[in-house]
């Protein structure tokens, strides 16, 4: 079991971690920080090519994955069975 938690524990760092990576990489929808620091230079009306919906995409799953593995690890810890 304690290898079970190690790797659970890993798993939900390294998906931290991309998913932080992967909302930075979002564009900004403007009217917040993004303008201030020029994400709003290059604003499209709201049009989204393949790249956005593909990176949309990713950060659901990865974020799926996320809150799958944060659910294990407090029913490991529910039961004591870690």
């Amino acid at each position: 079991m304690v290898a079970l938690k190690i790797t659970l524990d890993v798993i939900v760092v390294v998906a931290s971690v991309l998913l932080t990576l992967l909302i930075l990489m979002h564009k900004g929808k403007g009217g917040g920080l993004s303008d201030m620091f020029g994400g709003g230079l290059t604003q499209n009306a709201g049009t989204s090519g393949v790249a956005e919906k593909n990176l949309n995409r990713l950060t659901v799953i990865v974020a799926l994955i996320w809150v799958a593995v944060i659910i294990a690890l407090g029913l490991l810890a529910k039961y004591n069975l870690i």
